[in-house]
Order: C-alpha cells, then structure tokens, then sequence
C-alpha cells in the first residue's frame, strides 16, 4: 500500500492483460468500486460496469482483433501514460497524508480531469473506459501495490518504515453488507488506519463440512470494502473469539466429535481447528488479500485471550499454544501473527494487550513492539442490566497513556459494535444491542463527542509518528503523579506527552522552562515539544443528542409526520403455539441437558410429565396443591399445569442457573406438567465454558412433610417449537395464520404477523417493543434478533454524571437503572423493501400487545458544544508556534440539513450539559445574537471563543462558550 506501485506499472506489452485482470477483478467486485468516492453516481457505474463486461467478452474469445480494439481504446494510456501515473502517485501521496484523492481537490470529474490531460482525444474514444482506467490507477495503492510487513520493537514495519497504526474493530456479521461502505469511510475519516474483525467460524461453517459466506457473512467483500477506502486489515481468524457471541464462535457440532476437548493438545480439536484456519487463509490468499499479495490485510491473529484461562487446561496448555503458533506459521501468509493475553507467545508470534488500559503493558521480548489488540471503549449490554457508557475523556486518556509510554499499535473494541441479529447473541443473556458504546453507534451513526474527540487525538498523535517511532520514549517525573516522556528523532523532531494521573487534583507542571496546566486524570500532547495540540479531558468536539423519531401507531401520534405506517389491529395474524410435546417428541427415563439435546438447532426444548393425582398424596396439602420446585442451570423456565401458564423465571448473566418454588394445585386424575426451557444465547467466556450445560436438572413435588422426585421418572421431550417447524418467520401461507375481530393478546406462546410500509426518508429505523414481554423477531424473513423488553435493569447502581477521572470498570458508568435493558431495536434499511409491503413476524413467549409495536427513525436531535479559552486550538491549526484562540465548531450530521435554531448560547461562565445549559454568573449579552448569525442557514460554523468577538462580560476570569443549536 504505497507510492511504489505508481512507479511500477507494466510496459505497453504487459499493459494489456494487467488491464484484462484487473477488469475481471472489477466486475467481480462491482459493488465494493461502486461505492468508491469517483464511482458515487449511478450512470457512471453503468458506464464501468459496460466497459467491463467488453473487457471481460474480449478476454473470453480471446480474439486479437478485439483485443486490438481494446488497446487503441486506451490510447490515454498511451499518450498521457506519464500524466496518469503521476495522478496515481499523487493520489496515493494524498491518501498517506489524509488529503481528498486528486480529483476531488481540484475539483474535476474523472472525464474532466482526462480530458484537461488530453484535451485532443476524439469523443467515440469510450469514456467509460478511461474512468476505468483511471479508477483503477486512482486505487493503485490498494489493488497492485505488495507490501512487505513485518515488526521491530518500536513498531510494525511496512515496506521498511515504522508506523503508528490506530484501529477499530468492526465485526461484518453486525451490521448488512449495505452498511459497510459508510461505517468504513466513517471509520476513515475518524482518523483509523485498521480495520479489525473476528473471523465467526459457527457463522461460516454451521454444519460439518458446509460452508456459507453469502450476505452478511460475506467476509472477502468486507475485507474488499475496506481496501477500496484504503484501509488496512488485522484479521482475528481465532478461531476462538469469546465477543459476547453464541459459543464463542465455536460451532455446536464440535462439541460431538468422539473425544473432542477444546482448546488444550487434543488431536480431534486440532484437526477441525487447522482446517477452519487453513480454509480462510486459502480463502484470503485465493483473493490475493494478504499485504505480501497487494491486499490489505497486515496482521492475523490465532487462538484468542487463551492466557486469561491457560492455567486451567493443566500441562498441555502450553504445547497447545506452541502448536497453535507453528500451525499458524505454516500457512506462509507472510504477514505478522499475534497472539491476545497470551505473555507466553512463541516467535515470531507477537503478544499484544487486552483492556480498559495497557500503557503498563510489556511484550514479552526485547524485539516486539508494544501493541494493544482491545482498547474496550465501552462494554456490552445484558437483558438485566443497565447501559454501560465510557466517558471519552477516559478513553482518551488510555489512548493518549499507551503512546506516551512506548505503544505504536492501538484498536478500539468496539469501533462500531452493531447488531447480534437473529440467535448469534452469546452470554448468556448477552443483548441483542452491540452497541459497546462506541464512537459509531449501532445505527450507523456518529457518537459525539466520543467520535470527534478522538479524531482529533488521532490527528495528534499522527503529528507525532516520526519522532514515536524514531526511538524509545525518554521519561522524566515532573511531581507526584506527574509524568513527561519525550520523543527525538535524530534530526531533531521532538513531541512530548504530559501527564497527571491524579484521579482528583488539577496540576500545574513546568517542561522545558514553561507552565502547563494539566487537569486530573489527563494527557496533553505536544508534537513540537512546546505547543498543546490536545487535552485529553478539554473537548472541542460538538455533542450530538441522538433520538427516536416515533412514527404514528395506533395510540402514539407522531413526533413529527414522517409517515403514516400504522399497524391496526385488524391487520395482525396469529398462530398459537401448542404447549407441550406433542410433535416430533421421544421419551427419556430422566432428565437431560438441554444444549446436548438441542445442539442449539433451537431457544427451546420442552420437558412434559402426566402424573396421576387420587387426592391422599403425601405431597400434597389440601388435598389438590403441591409445591413445584424446578432447579435449572438456566436460561428462563415457563411452567405450565394442566394447558395454563403457572410460572416464569429466569436466570441472569452473571449466574444463569436458579431454583423455582410456586404453589400449584391439582386436579383428581390425570394431570399435565409442561416445562418450557429456553436458552438466551451460549456461553462465550470462560475455562471450560463449551462445557457449561443449560435446562432442567431436578424437578419435585413436594409439601412439608413429604416429597415425590419426579426427576428419574419418565419425560417426553420436543426439540423447538411448531411455530420453527412450520417456518412461521418466513411462511406466509393464509392456511396457517388466523384471523378473529379481535386479537389474542397478553397470552403466552403466539406467534403474530403483519404488514408494514416503509418509512420514508433515509434515516436509521428500528422497532420500540414495549408493551410486548419475550421472544424473537423477523422483518421479510430476517431475524432482527431477541426482544425482551420486560427484563429491566435494577433500580440501583446508576449515576446522574459519570466522573472520568480514576479507573473505569464495566460497572463504574450505567443507565436507565430501573428501565428496560433494550426496549428498542435496529432493522437495517436494507432488510425493508422500499414501494412494498413488509412483513413483521413475531414470536412471544410469555404475552405481550403487538398492536403496541410501534416504528421510529433514528436522527440527530440537538447540537451542543462547551469550549474554554484554556481549550487548545482546533487540532489542524496548531502546527505554528504563535498560539491561536479555541474554537467551537457546529455541523449538521446531514449533508442536506442546515442549522436552523440556534436555542441557547453563552459567553462568560456557563454550566450544565447538553440540553440543560444555564447562564452563570457572568455572561456576554451579545453570545445569542452573534451564533445566530455566524450559524443560521449554513451547515456548519465555527466561532472563535474570545473576549474579541463576545466581549468581556468578566475580567480576569477564564470564560467559555456554550451554545444549543438544532438543524432541519
């Protein structure tokens, strides 16, 4: 991925077959050039995809007068063959300094910017095919260029020179193949030079020897989408993965093979695991993906935090980590491998660090560079549990602390978290929202201020590469808890990394003859050694308040008239489930677990005893009740007597077993006890954890004085439901689904289906599930993944304002304590079919109002910034020794909106958030007047925060500007 693939281009002999593979290459990637910056417009795309397709007939028939045809339709290439390479090579210097590709910054279409080189080419010469061509060479440092890549002890090494490689991590199975291009070109323009993924083996190799990669399992398409915005990939095969993800990416039917034992020097396990290591690698190699190949791919990871749980597996745990590296190795990918949590890595193989933070973190040898694999910006969401958040400021600070103290290599997981759609949720009770809190929500929107405060960290720590990599940091304390490290190039380059790791008290330090004022808890970055660029906990960037836009249902007028997809009643379907086994059952003396029984083909598994009652039991009191007690090792149990529901209960993500105790009463004769298991997602941490068993292990009836174990008498069993059997999700078939004036509501195990329109605009949408209690949900056959909005958060442990400052935990910063943990759910756009009807399928388990679902679009709501005069100056300014004033910078997240409010602003002393801001004790009369005319109207603004443009409402007093604005 460098310059020297525009100084390397074929000779006129050879140019016409690289064109010829290259063409075969475009149209099998149509989709991913598509969305390519110079392919945005439709007919152009049709255009390309034309001249491809000649390219392609030409190649086939091999016929050398056609061939003839396509070299003089490339004369550009000759006549102009020195203005082109030089466009490329410009193109790819402008890509390594985050510079818009050529075209773009003077401003000329691709057939303008030809034509100005050539201005005498004759008009039947295919244009389509010199856009070809120049799109081709535009992503020369992408499609021709191999890259070797290897490691030192500062860094990675491309092509010889050292990098600061800044990452995030995007799993492709979370998100559609239609989203990836925008999470990917916002992931670039936030600063990323990686794009890392789990490769998901029980999402590719769902059954024994079968093999799926279409849709959003489509992973060479990714990895192609990503190298077409110029991005490197660090692929995590594993093939372990843990990601709070079903089994830990294992598939089920591994667990069957005679003799198995995961992840310790089992020969059966290592077989399965070298041939799912060998079939992505072969996949990769045969798409030519790896950098060695002129892919994009740099780094490959094997097993996977596997040092967290070593000391578990006994003596063989290291010789399997020995093979595991060897097998790697062997593949010949010729790109570096590393191993996560794992301090005892064999070379060449790189450990690298997991966590909140890893500045403390060493490799383990001299000749490794220091690199963090996940920097956890957030956590993950549990049915049962709060909202997890990481402030930024904290964020930052580990970010800033990693290379102020030696890293060179740092990945945020997550990046961009998305969706567990359908079953692929782990845990247990691992929520269908992934959204980590990242700096791109799930939705696919920007997260700010966390995604711009760290674009400006990036663009700083950037300023600094030279001098990061020249050499190791030099550290001197400047006070208790206070820390200088100094890099020098030996040209005389210098940055420096300030640091306070007081988590309560300001400092005020002096580097190099000058006073700097450090804030607890932060970092400030000079990349000349003298200037603040940034301040890890001074944040310039705007906040953005993201909201739901509820379109109209039946008892909710809209927000706003976005459309008018109303789900009455009388359009609703139902199908009720039968309880009990009844289809497709076998009988069992005892009781059995459930994953063994299921092997996960299903939530559910049904356990159903009759018992006959003559009234004289000795368990029984009153001559017809009895205590049921059930002990399970998870995840949720329904119990019904005799047809009706008696009792649910559940279990929780930090403990998914749990004992059931509930009085039920009897009748004289024949009675039926129908227990309902259901897992919520497999186990995906943990020694062990493919071991860890789910369902019923002991069932009781039972009075003071008197029991009668029914766990060793004889159950009938069903695997499922009838509703799966059938398809229900995706079967519209009217003889299946009823109708009645008036629908089954608040009843256990129904399904309900119905019709929807789209809702019009672009904007994100998702399904609000409140008034609905568990289950599971399709849009046009799709699974969106388990809604379970009656399982809330306690009403404890959250906080009103989350102080950054000391060291962050899962369980330091939490939401909506009392609320449910996810009421609300992302339907990709692309699963919703635009001009027709959408069908909306749901599974409910223990009863709920379908007529309640209602629809909402996800969009920006207000804009908010705070900026000090003690702020650094916007980050692209601070490259002169004169300093300049703060910023507040203001833009509309559309490109086709305008700010058109501007609701509050203050210069002086100001306090509050976002949405709550009020006037302090000074305050310029002159804020609100003058943001309304510097912002209203245009799409962004930004306003200099200085007593020259507001006055000076207060001597001697640092003031700041606060300012609310909305856009339409």
């Amino acid at each position: 991925m460098g310059d020297s693939c525009a100084l390397q281009w074929p000779e006129k002999a050879a140019y016409e077959e690289t064109l010829l593979k290259l063409a075969g290459l475009f149209k099998k990637n149509f989709e991913v050039f598509a969305n390519y910056k110079i392919g945005q417009d439709a007919e152009l795309a049709e255009e390309i995809l034309a001249a491809v397709v000649t390219a392609i007939k030409i190649r086939r028939k091999r016929n050398q007068r056609k061939r003839r045809v396509l070299i003089e339709s490339s004369i550009v290439f000759r006549r102009r063959r020195r203005f082109l390479l030089r466009a490329a090579s410009l193109h790819a210097h402008a890509r390594s300094h985050r510079q818009r590709p050529l075209a773009a910054r003077i401003r000329l279409t691709p057939t303008q910017l030809l034509m100005a080189a050539h201005p005498t080419l004759p008009s039947p010469v295919s244009t389509s095919l010199l856009l070809l061509l120049l799109l081709l060479l535009s992503c020369c440092s992408e499609l021709c260029a191999a890259a070797t890549v290897s490691y030192d002890h500062r860094a990675v090494v491309i092509d010889g020179k050292r990098r600061v490689l800044i990452s995030g991590s995007i799993h492709y199975p979370r998100s559609t193949p239609e989203m990836w291009p925008d999470l990917i070109q916002k992931s670039k323009d936030g600063g990323l030079d990686v794009i890392e993924t789990y490769v998901f083996w029980n999402l590719h190799e769902p059954v024994q020897g079968q093999y799926d990669f279409g849709g959003r399992k489509d992973l060479v398409t990714f990895i192609k989408t990503v190298a077409a915005a110029g991005l490197y990939v660090h692929l995590r095969i594993g093939p372990y993965v843990c990601a709070e993800w079903n089994y830990g990416g294992f598939p089920v039917w591994l667990h069957f093979i005679p003799h198995i034992k995961f992840r310790i020097d089992n020969d059966p396990f290592k077989t399965e695991m070298q041939k799912f290591t060998t079939k992505i690698v072969d996949m990769m190699k045969k798409e030519m993906l790896f950098a060695s190949q002129g892919g994009p791919i740099i780094l490959s990871q094997i097993e996977n935090e596997y040092g967290n749980v070593e000391k578990y597996y006994g003596p063989t745990a290291k010789s399997y980590i020995d093979w595991a590296a060897s097998m790697a190795t062997s593949l010949n990918v010729s790109v570096p491998w590393v191993m996560c949590q794992q301090d005892n890595a064999p070379d060449p193989i790189i450990n690298t660090c997991n966590g909140f933070y890893c500045d403390n973190f060493k490799p383990n040898s001299d000749k490794k560079p220091k690199m963090w694999t996940e920097n956890w910006s957030g956590w993950f969401l549990s049915f049962g549990g709060g909202v997890p958040y990481r402030p930024v400021e904290d964020l930052a600070f580990a970010v800033a602390r990693f290379f102020q103290r030696g890293g060179t290599f740092q990945n945020y997981y997550m990046y961009h978290g998305g969706t567990n759609f359908g079953r692929t949720s782990g845990g247990p009770f691992i929520a269908t929202s992934y959204d980590y809190d990242a700096p791109i929500d799930e939705y696919g929107l920007l997260r700010q201020p966390k995604w711009g405060h760290l674009r400006d960290l990036h663009k700083v720590i950037k300023q600094c590469e030279d001098a990061l990599v020249a050499t190791d940091p030099t550290y001197t304390s400047l006070g208790k808890n206070l820390e200088a490290h100094v890099y020098k190039t030996a040209s005389g380059r210098c940055a420096a990394f300030l640091a306070n790791i007081d988590d309560h008290s300001d400092a005020t330090v002096t580097f190099n003859g000058k006073p700097y004022h450090l804030p607890a808890w932060s970092v400030s970055i000079l990349p000349d050694c003298q200037n603040v660029a940034f301040n890890t906990a001074k944040i310039n960037s705007q906040t953005t308040v993201l909201e739901m836009k509820y379109t109209k249902t039946y008892d909710q007028a809209a927000d706003e008239s976005t459309d008018s997809s109303e789900i009455s009643e009388s359009e609703w379907k139902f199908f009720t489930e039968p309880i009990g086994s009844i289809n497709t059952t076998f009988t069992n003396v005892g009781l059995l677990e459930q994953i063994n029984t299921t092997a996960d083909s299903s939530d559910y598994l049904w356990y159903s005893i009759s018992i006959d009652v003559k009234g004289n039991e000795p368990f029984l009191f009153n001559g017809t009740q009895t205590t049921l007690h059930v002990d399970s090792l998870g995840h949720v149990l329904h119990v019904f007597v005799n047809g009706k529901l008696s009792a649910s209960t559940q279990g929780s993500n930090a403990d998914a077993s749990f004992k059931l105790e509930n009085v039920i009463t009897l009748a004289s004769g024949q009675n039926r006890i129908d227990l309902l298991s259901a897992t919520v997602g497999l186990k995906n941490y943990g020694q062990f954890f493919d071991l860890v068993g789910a369902g019923i292990t002991g069932v009781i009836l039972k009075n003071h004085n008197a029991t009668r174990d029914l766990s060793s008498s004889q159950w009938t069993y069903q695997i499922g439901l009838k509703g799966e059997n059938l398809a229900l999700h995706d079967n519209t078939q009217n003889s299946t689904w009823m109708t009645l004036p008036s629908l089954p509501k608040n009843q256990p195990l129904i399904w309900y289906m119905t019709y929807f329109d789209a809702p019009m605009h672009d904007d994100p949408v998702a399904i609000d599930f409140t008034g609905m209690g568990k289950g599971e949900a399709w849009v046009n056959g799709h699974g969106i993944g388990r809604y379970w909005p009656t399982y809330t958060a306690p009403p404890s442990g959250c906080v009103k304002s989350c102080d950054y400052r000391g060291q962050f935990s899962g369980s330091k910063c939490v939401k909506n304590c009392g609320q449910p943990s996810q009421s609300v759910y992302h339907v990709p756009r692309s699963l919703i079919q635009q001009g027709e009807r959408n069908r909306l399928v749901l599974f409910e388990e223990v009863g709920g109002d379908p007529t309640r679902v209602s629809f909402a679009l996800r969009m920006a709501g207000s804009l908010c910034a705070h900026v000090s005069q003690s702020h650094p100056p916007p980050v692209d300014a601070v490259n002169t020794a004169q300093r300049k004033d703060a910023e507040l910078h203001l833009e509309c997240p559309h490109s086709d909106h305008v700010i058109s409010s501007v609701k509050f602003a203050s210069f002086g002393t100001p306090h509050g958030t976002c949405g709550s801001y009020s006037h302090g004790n000074c305050s310029s009369t002159t804020a609100l007047a003058i943001l309304q005319q510097a912002c209203i109207g245009v799409r962004s603004c930004d306003v200099k925060v200085s007593t020259e443009v507001f006055g000076d409402p207060c001597r001697d007093v640092v003031k700041s500007l606060a300012v609310e604005a909305s856009c339409s």
